[in-house]
């Protein structure tokens, strides 16, 4: 009787320290629903000749930390000049580079880092895309905000697309501080509910904040493409929703493109918890086999087609300690090197190196049935289709760090990347800070 009772409190103790494991963490917020789709039966191999999207979304803030303007400038100085020689040796399937879509903060505009970020897009190096942090909002705020660097980003960079149907400037989006939808208990970071209808009002194809473990923004649903719409009333609304299938496909929801979000059982803290593996690429969790094996296996696809498997990974790249293991730690050569090995046609699978539009383009295809278009090729400048007449208006330096500096950068674009056209090369002048700068700009 006694040997019973003991062991019963040893239980009972042993549970409590897991559920406050599990709370520390925000575990309980979406372990469930990861046990659940464990349980679900998966083929042992893939569907032969399963496409494979890879997006790398880049939380891309130069002046964080509160950096002043010289050190913004050498941090995206380095993007501009390793990026191209570390992932210059890497093609996908279709013969195209890696592409890294660089979520750039509203609140940290700068026209000349902007410029030299658009000058590797216009290089079929990536794209760039919203991200915005915010506090205390009103939605009228956010729509401001959001409506004027659209228009900035479009007009004065040559970034972003119009939708053919309505010609509305697109684009993706990920919320700073993880707090999609004003998603924090104690509703700091967004304070606009609502934030989910505001966002595809003012033309947000696709949001990519999540996962966003361990927050305590982290949703149930996980693992998922699906489309979320605001409930009055209803904290996080994007919590749970309907996923995206073959046949179906909802105009007024917003699609949420999720990265995997995992247990890793072979990487533990301390040898005995799992690490939560959120396809973070950081100094402080390198890249393994194990790990891309993990991100395929959440099989992150459209309902109904098993053909395709959509992953995105996400990094605060412009972190010293992140750049630096991404080029001179090799990180980057690493994940493009494992990526290829893991996804090649002898596996079962054709590698797609994708933008954040090219993922959401495929995506939509895949439910509606469209024909899926490469969103790239229609990003020329016309009247130009010549190298030479390419360098002479659109890669004309406009706002470089230096001239010098400029003809430096192209001359490693074009010694590892195939030329090609790019987007608009509307010219950018140069302009101050605050609400004053922006409204002399629009």
């Amino acid at each position: 009787m006694i040997a019973l009772i003991a062991a019963s409190a040893i239980l009972f103790f042993m549970a409590v320290v897991v559920g406050l494991l599990l709370r520390r963490r925000n575990l309980h917020l979406w372990v469930a629903g990861y046990a659940g789709r464990a349980l679900v039966p998966r083929p042992r191999r893939p569907v032969e000749g399963t496409d494979v999207y890879f997006c790398f979304a880049d939380h891309f803030e130069p002046f964080w930390g509160g950096a002043g303007p010289d050190l913004a400038r050498e941090r995206v100085e380095k993007w501009v000049e390793r990026y191209p020689r570390a992932v210059g040796g890497f093609r996908d399937e279709e013969g195209r580079p890696p592409q890294h879509t660089f979520f750039y903060p509203e609140e940290e505009y700068d026209p000349a880092l902007l410029e030299s970020l658009a000058e590797l897009c216009r290089w079929g190096l990536g794209d760039v895309e919203i991200h915005l942090h915010h506090d205390r909002d009103t939605a009228e705020g956010l729509r401001r905000k959001l409506t004027r660097f659209k228009t900035v980003l479009h007009e004065r960079h040559g970034l972003l697309k119009r939708n053919p149907d309505t010609g509305e400037i697109e684009y993706a989006f990920i919320h700073g501080n993880w707090a999609l939808a004003n998603s924090r208990r104690d509703g700091r970071w967004c304070g606009v509910d609502g934030e989910l209808t505001v966002l595809k009002e003012t033309g947000c194809y696709a949001d990519f904040t999540l996962p966003s473990a361990p927050d305590e923004t982290q949703t149930s649903k996980i693992n998922s493409l699906y489309f979320a719409r605001d409930v009055p009333g209803k904290f996080k609304p994007h919590d749970g929703g309907r996923d995206a299938e073959a046949g179906y496909w909802d105009e007024k929801g917003l699609l949420i493109i999720q990265g995997p979000l995992a247990l890793n059982w072979r990487s533990r803290k301390g040898g005995v918890l799992p690490r939560i593996e959120s396809a973070e690429i950081s100094k402080d969790n390198p890249l393994s086999p194990s790990r891309v094996n993990l991100w395929a296996r959440q099989s992150i696809q459209v309902k109904g087609r098993p053909d395709a498997l959509f992953i995105k990974v996400h990094a605060h790249g412009t972190q010293e300690d992140n750049s630096e293991a991404l080029f001179n730690g090799g990180e980057m050569k690493v994940l493009h090197r494992l990526l290829e090995e893991k996804f090649r046609p002898r596996n079962g699978y054709r590698l797609h190196y994708a933008t954040a539009r090219k993922m959401y383009d495929v995506i939509r295809g895949l439910c509606v049935g469209a024909r899926i278009q490469e969103p790239e090729a229609s990003r020329t400048v016309a009247g130009i289709s010549s190298l030479s007449a390419l360098r002479g208006s659109v890669l004309k330096p406009i706002l470089s760090f230096s001239e010098r500096g400029s003809d430096r950068r192209k001359k490693i674009l074009s010694s590892v990347i195939p030329a090609r056209a790019g987007n608009s090369g509307a010219r950018v002048r140069p302009g101050g800070e605050g609400e004053g700068f922006w409204e002399g700009l629009l």
